[in-house]
């Protein structure tokens, strides 16, 4: 997930393109969550989950050097725990889903050796579910 890691997007166009697409695929999740289409579900769940981890910020390795008198290692005063997060391009996103592909496309070959075919096939469907947000 080296695109992810990124540092932020230049064109500006890029990041709107990125949350239309997060929020295209969050309206997509509750519609099937009504719909009860549990590999739509799954997959969606997932992808937004790893994008929302790819767009978190590391923790320093170090303390910062205001501590609290408390709290051994704490940091004080308002806010001091909060940072920005990453901000992803679309395409950062859509490498992300890709590797989701990728994931569960590997994943349904292992699976089709193993002589699950009903595991592959729902792996396939979750697959192709995800890759539909990949057209332009």
């Amino acid at each position: 997930m080296t695109a992810a890691a990124a540092g932020p997007p230049t064109d500006p166009e890029t990041t709107e393109d990125a949350q239309a697409l997060r929020s295209l695929m969050r309206a997509d999740l509750r519609a099937a969550m009504k719909e009860r289409r549990r590999e739509v579900v799954s997959a969606l769940r997932t992808a937004l989950a790893a994008i929302d981890n790819a767009e978190a910020v590391e923790a320093p390795d170090t303390p910062a050097d205001q501590g609290s008198e408390h709290v051994a290692g704490a940091l004080a005063g308002v806010g001091a725990a909060e940072a920005a997060r990453r901000v992803l391009s679309a395409d950062d996103v859509r490498a992300l889903l890709r590797t989701q592909i990728t994931e569960r496309r590997t994943e349904a070959g292992g699976y089709e050796t193993a002589g699950q075919g009903e595991a592959a096939s729902r792996l396939r469907r979750e697959a192709d579910a995800l890759a539909a947000y990949l057209t332009p």
